[in-house]
């Protein structure tokens, strides 16, 4: 059965037959029920919401009579539907199989906004327009849908009509505002912005909220924030003359899911790239890259965190359920055609848009030649980039409407005037006239490059030479210092068009870059310019500080420099001084590659290979593909020797799944050594990795203690991370022992700092942590919401520890709310993979609920067998929460339950000092409500 809310009501079978529900008190009753989303409502709160002040005098037969009534029109169209409407101690409870409402937010936040805008009719429960019932849900679902307007299409269209129902919506005016912004109409936003302030002020007496007030600002400012998205370089100046071709090149995205733009080169297919870039595009700058580093860049540029051993199955994974575009930059030197027919085969809700010099040759592949501007755009941007109003005719013609070459000719005319450039040209291409070698267009801007670079002085040519060794972007340091040049030379550069400056940071356009290259090669200049490249780097890694209060400026600066890192030699120093950023930011599997390709190069620093070695040992602990981990990190230490740093990182990254019995003393090992050594950071790093190991043993007092000591030293040193890892046994602590304010304070506090620091799987922990917390407070819908929400960042990261968490998460909540084949179907999931892993701790809890769940059925010979299982892995680990668990378990799984199983399990919790809290005992409190009375 479909329902729909968004809207008027609207009710039919799976076959698409409609469904009558007739009397209005009937329709309100079935509005009410799904509400509350599959949430119990009281007789006493359906006659409230119903009949309000005026009951009828039979009040609960008179509701008994209309959920008899609801119930008749749905077995009518569907036999057996009568059962959707279910009575329990709590009340009546609508069993709803699919309702619109619920199919719309799974779409916002996956990012289907096409598809979730389609589903939406009108206001939702237009029905009860003013029955306060519905005043949550309806909030709720406009919420979500302004999200979707604001990342869809046609934002300004939509916001325009919504405006004439809801003029003083606050939320709506600020996309609105944003989307006229976008649309190049700020003085029109800041209008729209005055006629808000004055109509809130005249109609309510109110001011407008901090919120938009801070958006006029960012208006007034032209703050970069406020650009359609913050994933692509931020254009400097406006696009002139592509009307035609954007308007082609949308109509083409929008039915294809891969065009390439073809041109020459400096025709500018990059430019018309950005310009089409969307609030969910990725842009992937492919000049610099080798084949072998495609994949790295990728997950990059996707923000994908990188474990396993074999990256593109992640990748494919991660894309599988989102929906973007996906911008492939200067293709044409890279075989890219499996890797991309691969992606789009994996991923329905993804786009490609190519830039090349030539078609990728796909089956599907949409073709769009990016031509030269015509006569009047080419005059019109030669104006506009020179400040001239002269006639600039005759020039545009020489330059054959190139926009590269009309850039790099306009910025000259300050020097020789226009009828000085239009003479200059005329020589520099007589001389070219009889060349060959190339298109009549490619030897066009080849001569402006070349007469560019006849232009500068020596001074100056040395400088963009030398610039060309960089890969992607490069900050002014790295100009300076690589080049040993000052760096006014490269501030000319850009002043004449021959550098991009953007945000602080420095770029060779491809074409440009490519013939710097070839004069750095002419001058014999390569060899030592790649040697100075390669130092500079390895120095900028050494010297970051990845550890105190410059840990996010230091993150944020090494993300930039991604492709330098790349196009430098590969090295051990570089490799090991990269280690902890490419842990920090979840690039494991590009540290496995590395370190082990370094460690195989010859003559190597036999305390440096030491220290690679623990390295790729810990970053082998965190691949689920079965390496032989204990081995490796075996044999790092006893090429290290007793390091308390390679004996606390082999422990942190092996805690969750490790043998106890040798990560305790190693761990210990690591805190004594600290402690005489007096390092803080280490001292207060191997302390919370021993409060995480202390979880096993749920030793609260001992996960306290350390992970306290921890935090104290960790706030000390400004650390952020560390404040991540020193809460997290806290978090922990204070879920077992029911204090859940204080874990949704440390839940609050460490998603603030994941957020601040990009740790985005951090974040997705601890939002199924708060998700978790609601869980066991009762708020059932808001813990779904959470854990859903924690899933979907963990799937964009491809992180499966992280997914598991979260939909172990909703299978509890499934499973208490009593939808059990959901539960199951959450938990029997996972139960490969954690095989894989070796993660025995949580297959024994995923046995124990998969038991519980056999149980709430009556199957109770499944629900011993599986009881008994999560025992026998409790006991193999040790873990007396998790055998008092089973033991519960196994209680239950009898006819009548067996009651003195739950006074040992009881037994042990009092032992452990972890009694069940009430809002765990809902296991413990329905078994014993099985039990017969004496």
């Amino acid at each position: 059965m479909y329902f729909g809310v968004l809207g008027p009501l609207l009710v039919r079978t799976d076959t698409g037959v409609p469904v009558a529900v007739p009397d209005t008190k009937v329709r309100t009753l079935l509005l009410d029920l799904l509400a509350n989303q599959g949430r119990p409502v009281s007789a006493d709160r359906l006659i409230d919401d119903l009949w309000g002040t005026r009951p009828p005098r039979n009040a609960t037969g008179t509701l008994q009579a209309r959920v008899s009534q609801l119930r008749t029109a749905l077995e009518r169209a569907e036999p057996g539907a009568r059962s959707l409407v279910q009575h329990g101690p709590a009340g009546y409870t609508l069993t709803a199989e699919v309702v619109d409402s619920n199919v719309f937010e799974q779409y916002v936040r996956t990012g289907r906004l096409s598809d979730a805008l389609e589903l939406w009719r009108g206001q939702p429960y237009a029905d009860v327009p003013d029955h306060e019932f519905a005043r949550p849900a309806r909030e709720h679902l406009e919420d979500l849908y302004l999200t979707a307007i604001e990342h869809g299409d046609d934002v300004l269209q939509q916001t325009t009509a919504l405006l004439q129902q809801r003029p003083l919506d606050e939320r709506l005016h600020a996309v609105h505002l944003k989307a006229l912004y976008r649309a190049g109409r700020q003085h029109e936003a800041l209008e729209k912005y005055a006629e808000l302030r004055d109509a809130l002020a005249e109609e309510l007496g109110a001011d407008v909220s901090p919120a938009l007030a801070e958006l006029h600002q960012a208006i007034l400012r032209h703050d970069p924030s406020l650009r359609r998205t913050a994933t692509l370089p931020e254009p400097l100046n406006d696009l002139i003359g592509r009307d035609e071709t954007l308007a082609e090149a949308h109509q083409q995205l929008a039915a294809n899911r891969l065009v390439t733009l073809v041109g020459p080169g400096g025709v500018g297919k990059t430019r018309l790239a950005l310009e089409l870039g969307s609030p969910n595009a990725h842009l992937v700058e492919l000049a610099p890259l080798r084949q072998d580093d495609v994949l790295d860049a990728l997950a990059t540029a996707l923000g994908l965190r990188d474990e396993s051993s074999d990256l593109l199955p992640r990748l494919l994974d991660s894309l599988s359920t989102r929906q973007l575009l996906l911008i492939l930059d200067n293709c044409e030197h890279l075989d890219l055609a499996d890797l991309v027919r691969r992606l789009l085969a994996a991923a329905p809700g993804l786009r490609v848009l190519a830039t090349s010099r030539e078609p990728l040759g796909l089956t599907g592949e949409r073709v769009l030649d990016v031509p030269p501007l015509s006569a009047a755009a080419s005059v019109e941007l030669f104006q506009t980039r020179a400040g001239v109003t002269d006639d600039v005719t005759a020039i545009c013609e020489r330059l054959d409407g190139i926009p590269l070459a009309l850039e790099l000719a306009a910025t000259r005319v300050r020097a020789l005037g226009v009828q000085g450039l239009a003479e200059r040209l005329d020589d520099r291409f007589r001389l070219l006239a009889g060349a060959k070698g190339g298109p009549e267009r490619q030897r066009t801007l080849r001569a402006t490059i070349d007469w560019s670079w006849d232009l500068l002085d020596d001074e100056e040519r040395r400088m963009l030479r030398r610039l060309a060794v960089h890969a992607g972007s490069f900050s002014l340091e790295a100009a300076t210092q690589v080049s040993e040049l000052p760096e006014h030379l490269l501030l000319a550069l850009v002043d004449k068009s021959l550098v991009v400056a953007s945000a602080g940071r420095y770029r060779l356009l491809e074409s440009v870059a490519a013939y710097s290259l070839e004069k750095l090669v002419e001058a014999g200049e390569q060899a030592d310019l790649r040697h100075r490249h390669a130092d500079y780097y390895l120095a900028l890694a050494r010297k970051a500080d990845l550890h105190g209060p410059g840990q996010r400026e230091w993150l944020r600066r090494l993300d930039l420099e991604a492709a330098n890192f790349r196009a430098a030699p590969l090295s051990l120093e570089l490799a090991t001084a990269l280690a902890w950023y490419w842990y920090l930011r979840g690039r494991h599997g590009e540290a496995r590659r590395k370190l082990a390709a370094a460690l195989a190069l010859p003559d190597q620093q036999p305390e440096l290979r030491a220290q690679a070695m623990v390295w790729l040992a810990g970053m082998l602990a965190t691949d689920a593909q079965g390496t032989d981990v204990a081995a490796a990190g075996e044999e790092a230490l006893r090429a290290v020797g007793d390091d308390p740093h390679a004996l606390w990182f082999l422990t942190m990254t092996r805690w969750a799944y490790g043998d106890a019995t040798v990560l305790f003393p190693r761990i210990d090992r690591a805190i004594e050594a600290f402690t005489e050594r007096g390092d803080q950071w280490g001292l207060a790093a191997a302390l919370s990795t021993r409060a995480q190991l202390n979880i096993v043993r749920a030793d609260l007092p001992a996960m306290r203690r350390d992970s306290l000591r921890s935090l104290e030293l960790f706030d000390a040193l400004d650390d952020d991370w560390g404040r991540l890892q020193a809460t997290y046994a806290l978090i922990v602590a204070a879920e077992i022992s029911g204090d859940y304010p204080t874990a949704t304070a440390y839940l609050e506090d460490a998603i603030q700092h994941a957020e601040d620091l990009g740790l985005w799987t951090e974040v997705s922990f601890r939002t199924a942590g708060l998700g978790r917390i609601a869980l066991l407070t009762g708020d059932l819908a808001r813990a779904d919401e959470l854990h859903e929400q924690a899933r979907r960042l963990a799937v964009e990261q491809s992180n499966k520890s992280a997914e598991e968490y979260a939909e172990v998460g909703l299978g509890l909540s499934a499973r208490r709310q009593g939808r059990l084949d959901d539960a199951e179907r959450y938990f029997t999931k996972w139960l490969d993979w954690l095989t894989q892993i070796g993660g025995t701790p949580g297959i024994a809890f995923i046995s124990n609920q998969l038991g519980f769940i056999a149980e709430q059925r009556g199957d109770y010979a499944t629900a011993r067998t599986l009881h008994e299982r999560g025992l026998e892995l409790a006991q193999q680990i040790g873990d007396q929460r998790a055998i008092a668990l089973a033991l519960e378990g196994l209680a239950g799984a009898s006819e009548p339950p067996l009651l003195a199983l739950l006074t040992k399990a009881t037994a042990l919790r009092q032992q452990l000092g972890t009694p069940l809290p009430p809002a765990e005992r809902f296991d413990v409190e329905r078994i014993q409500a099985r039990v017969p009375p004496p």
